[in-house]
């Protein structure tokens, strides 16, 4: 359970409530994540925020004295339903995505917000909290930070990195790892780092933080638009800000490359799922993403009820429907993801953390230097629960079914889910590019027996959601009537309506010429009734004799 709409619950109806209680304590879980609503879009509105999990057995609690925060996001003007609208829109044939108005850098520490840097003037609207240039993060020579840094955005990736100061890699979607120094970090929507800063020795300058906004997948960069936001480190209040040369270019993290503290190796798989994505204009004009060549549609009934309720009908594939796969507890599968687009995409899964057990820049290739194998036997390959897909390159994604429940895998943009009747979340989300999972069936009809709460379900019946049967809400695992499909990619090529129409413009075109020929060499009349005919003509013409049949000629 972890509120997706239409996976994993049917929605809150207005005015009610919903608690959810993660058991962290005995799940294991820890470090950086965040929260934030999975419906109607209503976090790329604002309904976002850090959740940091601490080990009691914090990995590297004895290395840093003190923790910050750091929030990246892009910021809209207008609201999501707007933009949403327009974004799946006829009008929008090519599927440009909605450009941020802003970018967003602010801290936080202990739970709560920093201010604004003392002295600034910014709007009474954002008075509470420091945002962009009048945030700041306060250093004390000699001592050592962990910065958490998170990206809360709907679209847009950003590169992020600190003047004067070295950074240091110890965590990734909250698994720890062995310490790797960066220079730059680069993190798509919904990715997290944790990184050790140690401040210099002296008070004398105070340091400039970037955050700058990968533009590469705008397709305009307004001229009203900023998106290199730079914040600071303030070691005194009276201290300059130093300023240092702009970067030549960006970096990406290559994080295959992490090693995990805590070991896992890569088990064999048992099951090996292929999936290729991209855009495309749809056969009703809109544009959409889509999954080995199907747009995603939310079932009519959620996939975690359907579980609940088929029975042993639970295991049957074809039940939640064509974008939906089903594995069993303890199965060991391989999600080959495939970007047939230009550009990057980062994927999330709910409910796992993935190992990266291969990457290829371009999976069409027969160069293994493009197209690697898969080498089996990984001793402890990087795990975690978001991965950005580079534009013709493919990822493999390795994870262990053993967390039973209905899981979303999606794009976490908000341009990457098709519009679910209450709603869902992120653009490309919007646009149909997720699938879900299906793990252990029969599990969760163990494990929630007597334990699924009543409220459950009269919220589902307060929206109006049925809550049993297959996707369709039938019992029959494969009667899938009324189930929401489409809009289709357009059928290219000649079609039977097509050849018909044309061949009949091609028999027009044929009978026209030949009765043009056939004039001009005077078809088959001969020259005796030619001349008959001229002298019809004469005749008819000295009967007339006058003029429009009122005068009659002289003489």
């Amino acid at each position: 359970m972890d509120g997706a709409m239409g996976v994993s619950q049917c929605g809150i109806p207005p005015g009610q409530t919903f608690d959810y209680v993660v058991p962290i304590n005995s799940s294991g879980q820890a470090g950086t994540y965040w929260a934030h609503g999975h419906a109607n879009g209503i976090y790329v509105d604002g309904l976002r925020t850090p959740l940091l999990l601490h080990s009691p057995n914090e990995t590297y609690a004895a290395d840093y004295d003190a923790e910050f925060t750091v929030m990246l996001s892009d910021w809209y003007h207008q609201e999501q339903p707007v933009l949403l609208k327009s974004f799946l829109s006829i009008a929008n044939p090519g599927g440009a995505e909605p450009i941020p108005d802003s970018a967003l850098v602010y801290f936080s520490h202990n739970g709560s917000y920093l201010a604004p840097i003392s002295g600034s003037h910014p709007s009474p609207v954002t008075s509470a909290v420091g945002f962009n240039e009048n945030a700041t993060l306060p250093f004390e020579p000699g001592k050592t930070y962990r910065l958490r840094i998170i990206n809360m955005g709907a679209f847009a990736a950003f590169y992020f990195w600190i003047d004067g100061h070295e950074m240091r890699i110890i965590e990734v979607d909250g698994t720890d790892t062995q310490e790797q120094p960066v220079d730059m970090l680069s993190l798509s929507v919904a990715q997290r780092y944790s990184v050790l800063v140690t401040a210099r020795n002296d008070t004398s300058s105070n340091w400039a933080i970037h955050a700058n906004m990968d533009t590469t997948m705008f397709d305009t960069v307004p001229s009203s638009l900023n998106p290199n936001i730079t914040t600071t480190i303030t070691y005194s209040a009276s201290s300059n800000l130093t300023t240092l040369s702009p970067v030549s270019s960006y970096t990406m993290v290559n994080d295959s490359t992490l090693v995990p503290t805590d070991v896992s190796p890569a088990l064999p798989p048992t099951n090996t799922l292929e999936l290729e994505f991209d855009f495309a204009t749809m056969s009703d004009g809109t544009n959409h993403g889509f999954m080995n060549n199907l747009v995603y549609n939310p079932p009519l009934v959620p996939a975690i009820m359907s579980a609940l309720s088929l029975g042993e009908n639970a295991t049957s594939q074809a039940a939640y429907g064509p974008y939906s796969f089903v594995y069993n507890y303890g199965d060991v599968i391989d999600i080959v993801v495939k970007n047939a687009d230009t550009g990057m995409h980062p994927f999330h899964l709910h409910g796992y953390k993935m190992q990266i057990v291969n990457i290829a820049t371009d999976y069409t290739s027969n160069d293994t230097s493009l197209n690697p194998p898969l080498i089996e036997g990984q001793a402890n390959p990087m795990r975690r629960d978001t991965v950005a897909i580079a534009g013709g390159g493919s990822v493999t994604l390795r994870f262990v079914a053993d967390n039973p429940g209905a899981w979303l895998f999606h794009c976490k943009r908000d341009t990457c889910l098709h519009h679910y009747h209450p709603g869902h979340i992120e653009w490309h989300l919007e646009s149909g590019l997720a699938v879900q999972f299906i793990t252990a069936p029969l599990q969760i009809q163990e494990q929630t027996q007597d334990r699924m709460p009543s409220f459950m379900y009269d919220q589902c019946a307060a929206l109006g959601i049925p809550t049993s049967g297959n996707a369709a809400g039938y019992a029959s695992p494969t009667n899938l009537s009324g189930l929401p499909l489409g809009p289709w990619l357009q059928k290219l090529g000649w079609l039977a309506k097509g050849i018909w129409a044309m061949a009949g413009c091609v028999l027009t075109v044929v009978i026209g010429i030949a009765t043009v020929i056939w004039y001009a060499m005077g078809g088959s009349i001969t020259e005796e009734e030619m001349e008959a005919e001229a002298r019809q003509r004469i005749e008819e013409k000295e009967r007339r004799g006058k003029f429009f049949g009122l005068f009659k000629r002289k003489t």
